[in-house]
């Protein structure tokens, strides 16, 4: 086999395992996880059960597979804005993700679900937290410094932020006709930046 083959043969191979993970995102969006079957995920995207086990050896190998292409495009989407990321480039995540109701439905079903039992996804997501709260506060720090105007710590502040914008998502979800995900986003960062106006007006009253 040629160098040409070989380069061919892999890039159907990836585009092939990109279209079961879309499959995979439409059929948890649309029942959850419990309720999605390899053999659905299969049918949706035109292959054979042992066909979509090629590609992921299990249904908690492609779970995973699932959730790190998530994190891979939303990283992307970060990067391609500036490698100094800084809080306002979340910004530009918000507004990636109102492009992508699909991912943001299948990635909040899966992070509810994963708080029940022993679901496979349960390490994933108390890791990603986890990292989550470390980074925004870092951002939070790069932004305000020690403490954020209102008097929070970057570290109080970070578990703050990420709950507004999973909250905001299901907000989104439910009514996307009355929710603007990036405006409710640059208003609580207005919010987090307004907190020294706030508290000199207190000391003046």
């Amino acid at each position: 086999m040629t160098e040409r083959q070989r380069g061919g043969r892999a890039a159907r191979a990836e585009a092939r395992r990109e279209a079961i993970l879309d499959a995979a995102m439409a059929e948890i969006a649309e029942r959850g996880y419990r309720a999605t079957t390899l053999a659905a995920v299969a049918e949706r995207v035109g292959l054979t059960q042992p066909g979509v086990l090629h590609y992921f050896p299990s249904k908690k190998h492609l779970l995973i597979g699932v959730l790190e292409a998530r994190d891979q495009w939303d990283t992307a989407a970060l990067l391609a804005r500036s490698t100094d990321v800084r809080l306002s480039h979340l910004e530009q995540i918000v507004e990636f993700n109102a492009g992508r109701p699909g991912v943001v439905q299948t990635y909040t079903a899966l992070a509810a679900e994963s708080t029940t039992g022993q679901h496979p996804a349960r390490e994933y997501f108390t890791e990603r937290y986890a990292a989550a709260r470390g980074a925004f506060a870092e951002l939070l720090s790069k932004e305000f410094g020690d403490r954020l105007p209102g008097g929070l710590t970057p570290d109080q502040a970070a578990p703050m932020l990420i709950a507004m914008l999973d909250g905001m998502q299901i907000q989104w979800l439910l009514a996307p006709d009355e929710v603007d995900m990036t405006a409710a986003f640059r208003n609580f960062i207005s919010l987090l930046s307004a907190g020294d106006h706030v508290g000199n007006r207190a000391d003046q009253s």
